[in-house]
């Protein structure tokens, strides 16, 4: 019997990898011949390999698509159509019997190829609106899932489902001993954990920062902040610990942590309500994105999970009120999180994707 195979598409931010990596476990266990492709030059060549050495990376270009005026929006094109020609010239040789794409521009030239190849393609949108790549990438897909029931409404309801949250399932393995015990830290106070996502988040680290002598009065701190952001000066300090960002430790570390400080990214927004974490969200502003974060951040208002500050309105005394405002509220945070439906299991979500195989 044939050994099926399956090629994962996603990237140029974390969450357009993280669910590519929770379900590959699933995938190989299942016994999928799994490749991967993703930008020459994006993090998702080095959270694959590190994780999965044995699963062949395929790097294509990729240009971005801008919704304002830049040159290079001249230039991009080419990029995308060559990711398409070398996308093809991949799924020819490896013979996919279905594609699945977490989004992110480098997904776009591999959707258009696999139409051209006559290979199934399942893509998933984890923001509360389809973001750019998967609108485009829409038409040419068998089938497309959702975490928020509320995207439906902005999808043809022929080819969308809503899953609910996928959630790695080493998340919930996290140790909190092992934790604080990377940090260096001690049960005596509560963890504080501030992340701006895996490129990290200069307002984010700023409004920290000027916050920290008076933070580190009530909390230890373990803050991620972004490849190449950490502070040297800093380095040391009791109850204090700063890391570009973490792979392999994460699940302890949020086991580790009391509330979290984060960008309102879907993917961990999701974890933290999935390991109940009381969380102040503060969305990447209209202004440097399309908006997605804050619908994100706001749903999640809503709905008792989260407090949220909007990014214009970051000062140093509005940050440490909200931090105060979250404190005060996570008893109730958590009561409300408990309620919730339990996540899907990646096996789980690697079944649904199969079920679209030619």
């Amino acid at each position: 019997m044939k050994q099926l195979t399956i090629i994962l598409t996603g990237g140029g931010t974390a969450g357009h990898v993280s669910l590519n990596q929770a379900i590959l476990p699933s995938l190989l266990e299942l016994g999928y011949d799994v490749h991967y492709i993703g930008s020459e030059q994006g993090i998702e060549k080095e959270l694959i390999g590190e994780a999965f050495p044995k699963v062949p990376f395929y790097g294509i270009a990729s240009g971005k698509l801008r919704r304002y005026f830049s040159m290079k929006n001249f230039t991009d094109p080419f990029k995308v159509l060559a990711g398409i020609m070398q996308a093809f010239s991949i799924i020819k040789k490896v013979k996919p019997d279905v594609i699945f794409s977490k989004g992110g521009f480098v997904s776009v030239p591999v959707v258009m190829a696999a139409k051209l190849a006559g290979v199934p393609v399942v893509i998933h949108e984890s923001d509360v609106t389809p973001g750019l790549a998967n609108k485009i990438a829409l038409p040419f897909a068998s089938h497309i899932f959702t975490i928020f029931e509320e995207t439906l409404q902005h999808l043809p309801k022929e080819k969308a489902t809503c899953t609910g949250s996928i959630i790695r399932e080493e998340l919930f393995n996290g140790n909190k001993a092992k934790g604080l015990s990377f940090c260096g830290f001690t049960a005596a106070k509560p963890v504080l954990l501030v992340m701006g996502g895996s490129l990290g988040s200069v307002v984010l680290n700023d409004a920290l920062r000027q916050n920290l002598p008076e933070l580190l009065q009530t909390f230890q701190v373990i803050h991620l902040c972004g490849k190449g952001n950490k502070d040297e000066s800093l380095e040391g300090m009791p109850g204090y610990k700063q890391y570009d960002y973490v792979t392999t430790e994460l699940p302890d570390l949020l086991h580790a942590a009391d509330f979290v400080v984060s960008r309102a990214g879907s993917n961990s927004i999701f974890e933290f309500l999935a390991l109940h974490k009381p969380m102040l969200l503060i969305p990447l502003s209209a202004q440097k994105s399309r908006g997605d974060q804050i619908l994100n951040a706001n749903l999640f208002k809503k709905q008792g999970y989260a407090e949220v500050l909007q990014e214009e309105e970051l000062t140093k005394e509005s940050f440490m009120k909200s931090v105060y405002t979250l404190t005060k509220r996570k008893v109730e945070m958590i009561a409300t999180m408990e309620k919730t439906q339990k996540p899907k299991t990646p096996d789980e979500m690697a079944k649904l994707i199969l079920q679209y195989k030619k």
